[in-house]
């Protein structure tokens, strides 16, 4: 029997492809099949998003005057609806999981102690174990965040209000999403980044976010020092420098990342957050013992999560395989889906231009909010090295350009490509043309 510790995107996915290899497989999972992804992180955040998105078309149609009036958000109807629709997510998950000949325990807390696993209290043999435990959310060392009106992802549910003010704590992806979701429905929102906002994308992409989230106020290098409230949260100080101040908070957003969420796992090498190390067959320090998702660390990515899921998989099945991690694609949700893979290098050549106008963009032609294409290219060979693309298709964009970049496709190649029009695709358009200009620089 192989025993896989947690239902999400890693441990789900790898407990379909060992049953469906002959494994007699035991998924173990305390809360609900589908993990973070599904409760918590993509599928609230794309339920929200939508909601927000809409809310922002008919606010750009109102002021072209093509309609009349913005529609105003039921917030407590719009998380009854997301959560049954989650609860259908999750039996379709079950239905599939459980057709594939995996036995799945709820409502069991497994542990693993070095080599021994445990279901409950009874320890159990196994051929091998998958920990897929997941990721719980980072919550800062600051006084008042007990407070009742502060939230996660996780206790978004609990909020029974639209919040008038809000603050959110956090400078990176989630912290972006939630400010363009709360200050699209109306919301007063305030970013509180520890650093600088978004640091670790591309400028291009950083400065449309700043762009799309122009209704919030962001404040960068910002220490969070306390949340005030007495029996409920009022305000948050904090400090920018050697200056306090203070901004009022009917709701406090915890966005600040996420942490491996493995102290149910002992005996096994750890690292400084207490993610699992293991290696590129998800291999960790026990023998036996494999690990995938969150639980081993960043980038806390779904489809990273199923595809270390399958490798450690494979690698119990015998088969040798390897994770690679050169070419992740990612995508911030906003208006647009501000998307990227790569980052180029010294020797690589990088061409930007505006999205062009399509489905999602024609009336954004006159705000000039079409969005963006950019691609790096190896100055010599052509062999595309990195893009952006930031349109309501990105995302679509940089999972297929990601596997073109694993397979060393260049830009030359791109001669052939027939699109679909009408698109907001810009990339392949600039891949042809730093064809051209690559050709004419380094000659025939």
């Amino acid at each position: 029997m192989i025993v896989v510790l947690g239902g999400g995107p890693a441990g789900r996915i790898a407990s379909i492809r060992l049953a469906s290899a002959g494994k007699k497989v035991t998924l173990v999972e305390s809360g609900g099949i589908g993990g973070q992804c599904l409760h918590f992180g993509c599928m609230p955040v794309c339920a929200l998003n939508d909601a927000a998105r809409m809310v922002s078309s008919a606010r750009m149609f109102t002021n072209l005057g093509i309609m009349e009036g913005v529609p105003h958000i039921n917030f407590p109807h719009l998380l009854t609806e997301m959560h049954a629709i989650q609860q259908k997510i999750a039996s379709i998950l079950d239905q599939e999981t459980r057709t594939a000949g995996v036995d799945i325990m709820y409502g069991k807390a497994g542990r693993i102690e070095g080599p021994y696993v445990y279901i409950g209290d009874e320890q159990v043999q196994a051929e091998a174990v998958i920990a897929a435990t997941g990721s719980r959310p980072q919550i800062p060392a600051v006084d008042g965040i007990t407070l009742p009106g502060v939230f996660t992802p996780h206790t978004l549910p609990a909020m029974k209000s639209l919040p008038e003010k809000m603050v959110i704590i956090g400078g990176s992806v989630m912290a972006a999403e939630f400010a363009y979701i709360f200050s699209s429905f109306g919301s007063q929102v305030t970013v509180l980044s520890r650093s600088a906002f978004l640091k670790n994308i591309d400028r291009h992409l950083h400065k449309i976010a700043v762009k799309e989230l122009s209704g919030v106020k962001i404040r960068e290098n910002a220490d969070v020092k306390l949340i005030l409230g007495s029996s409920r949260t009022e305000a948050v100080e904090f400090a920018s420098g050697s200056i306090r101040e203070t901004v009022d908070a009917d709701a406090v957003m915890i966005a600040a990342g996420l942490l491996p969420n493995s102290d149910m796992i002992t005996g096994v090498k750890k690292g400084p957050s207490g993610e699992l190390l293991v290696n590129d067959r998800m291999q960790t320090s026990v023998p036996g013992v494999y690990a995938a998702g969150d639980v081993t660390g960043s980038p806390y990515l779904t489809p990273v999560a199923r595809h270390e899921g399958i490798v450690a998989a494979d690698n119990i099945l015998g088969l040798d395989r390897r994770m690679d991690y050169r070419f992740i694609p990612q995508s911030i949700n906003l208006t647009h889906e501000l998307a990227f893979c790569g980052a180029g290098g010294a020797e690589s050549a990088s061409l930007a231009i505006p999205g062009p106008a399509g489905p999602g963009t024609f009336w954004s032609v006159p705000s000039g909010d079409t969005g963006l294409a950019k691609i790096m290219a190896d100055a010599g060979s052509g062999e595309i090295a990195g893009m952006c693309a930031a349109g309501p298709g990105g995302g679509l964009i940089a999972g297929y350009m990601a596997f073109l970049m694993q397979r060393h496709i260049t830009v030359h190649e791109f001669e052939e490509f027939i699109e679909v029009h009408p698109s907001t695709d810009g990339v392949y358009g600039l891949a042809k043309y730093t064809s051209e200009i690559l050709k004419k620089r380094n000659g025939p």
